[in-house]
């Protein structure tokens, strides 16, 4: 009875050996079976891991830019801030009788008149201030300004003539910052000088500038009354006019060469050279959304004249922080398509490549991006993305030579890195035809991968 039970014992151990070993080679064989759509994945989860410091660096620019523009702010506050330039016009008032209970009260009433025409003729010397590494233009200007005021207008809005104060009108200048005045300002009406004073008086289509009180009686009869007037004024990064003339004409030198013509109208003639620019405008009375003469003004009448203004920004040739932002939008296609060849190349010559060394891959990925945003505010973006691809480049390379231990894998490495990078310089360039490009270069790649992925056995080592 004890032999039968040690022969059922030791058949059992031997079914269950034998059924365990079976297990084992079944479990490796579906592991071996499936071992290259386990990489993938592994790959995949290193991708979405890399994104985490591909958003500090993203932060990082933010960040930068923000100081850069905190230093201009701040050298525009020492210096004098964008100016825009609003006038001359002219305030006139006159009483308003109310009865409230039997009892009269006298207001004043408001009538702005816009000038006829509005002539201004200005020179722009710039320069640059240095706030740490970064550089802020600057500007000095001369501008006269010309023209003519109408009557007419005041008889064509209906105005009672009669009731208006001449002798108490107010010519009026609106400026962003007072601080750009370099020297006391008058204007000339008719043959006399008047100086200005500063504040509104609460008179003004912003509150922000200089007037002069003046008698104008002889605008009761007079159909035309000429003025002109001369303005040194400092300002930075831009300057700007508003259209206020029934024509409106405006002449800009400067000695800048890279300049943003921006507002609602962009001028008629331009010409930009090496060292300097000119630019003319003309606007109509008619391209605007506002007339000569404003009644009581309200709001809406005062935001239509903020929103017509034109002149031009004197902009910098340093974009690197939004070219930086621009490359880092295509960090996630470099980072795939070298884990992808990698992947491809591990497979194809039949070795094994670490998780771990496909992340320290994907970090010296990351790594270009903080060398070309540190070196782009030194020498510039050009220069640093050509210097920061050559240092990653090389550190990629000739890592993955230490590793495979074969030139071959090594060499389309660093070929397929520097057809991406120049890529991908080339996008950043691009404007109008950006979208198109990036559109038929994803497609040549997925055409790539595709092709050289049918050539795997993905079920069989």
């Amino acid at each position: 009875m004890d032999n039968l039970n040690d022969n059922l014992n030791e058949d059992f151990n031997v079914d269950f050996t034998e059924n365990l070993n079976e297990t084992k080679k079944q479990a490796r064989g579906c592991l071996r079976r499936f071992s290259k759509s386990i990489k993938v994945v592994v790959i995949a989860f290193l991708i979405l891991l890399l994104l985490i410091p591909m958003f500090m660096i993203e932060d990082m620019i933010r960040e930068r830019g923000q100081i850069q523009t905190d230093a201009i702010e701040e050298v525009g506050q020492k210096w004098s801030l964008a100016q825009t330039i609003t006038g001359p016009y002219i305030n006139l008032q006159y009483p308003i009788t109310q009865e409230d209970n039997g009892v009269k009260k006298i207001t004043m009433g408001s009538i702005t008149l816009l000038p006829d025409e509005l002539s201004i003729d200005g020179q722009l010397s710039t320069e640059i201030l240095q706030r740490g590494i970064y550089k802020v233009n600057v500007y000095q200007s001369e501008l006269l300004i010309k023209g003519f005021f109408s009557s007419e207008e005041l008889h064509k809005s209906n105005v009672d003539m009669g009731v208006l104060q001449y002798n108490r009108v107010a010519v009026c200048l609106n400026l962003t910052d007072m601080r750009g005045l370099s020297e006391q300002v008058s204007i000339t009406l008719n043959d006399s000088v008047y100086t200005f004073e500063p504040g509104m008086d609460g008179r003004g289509i912003e509150s922000m500038g200089v007037h002069a009180i003046v008698d104008l009686s002889s605008l009761k009869e007079d159909r035309m009354l000429p003025y002109e007037m001369k303005i040194k004024l400092k300002g930075s990064q831009s300057i700007y006019f508003t259209p206020l003339g029934k024509t409106t004409k405006v002449n800009l030198k400067a000695n800048w060469n890279t300049p943003s013509f921006d507002g609602n109208y962009l001028p008629e003639k331009r010409e930009i050279t090496e060292k300097d620019f000119s630019a003319q405008w003309q606007v109509l009375n008619l391209n605007r959304n506002y007339p000569q003469v404003l009644v009581n003004y309200q709001n809406a009448s005062i935001k239509d004249i903020q929103n017509s203004n034109f002149g031009v920004n004197l902009k910098m040739p340093v974009e690197q922080y939004q070219q930086s932002m621009r490359s880092t939008k295509y960090a996630i296609l470099i980072i795939l398509l070298t884990f992808t060849v990698i992947f491809f190349t591990e497979i194809m010559e039949k070795t094994r490549i670490h998780a771990l060394q496909y992340l320290l891959v994907g970090l010296a990925l990351c790594l270009f991006y903080s060398l070309l945003l540190s070196m782009s505010e030194h020498i510039g973006f050009n220069m640093a993305y050509l210097v920061a691809s050559v240092l990653t480049i090389t550190l990629v390379g000739g890592y993955m030579l230490g590793i495979i231990k074969r030139k071959k894998p090594a060499f389309i490495m660093v070929g397929l890195l520097s057809v991406l990078y120049i890529y991908v310089f080339i996008l950043i360039q691009l404007e109008t035809f950006a979208l198109l490009a990036g559109s038929l270069g994803l497609f040549v790649i997925l055409a790539m991968v595709m092709y050289f992925s049918k050539k795997i056995d993905w079920f069989n080592e």
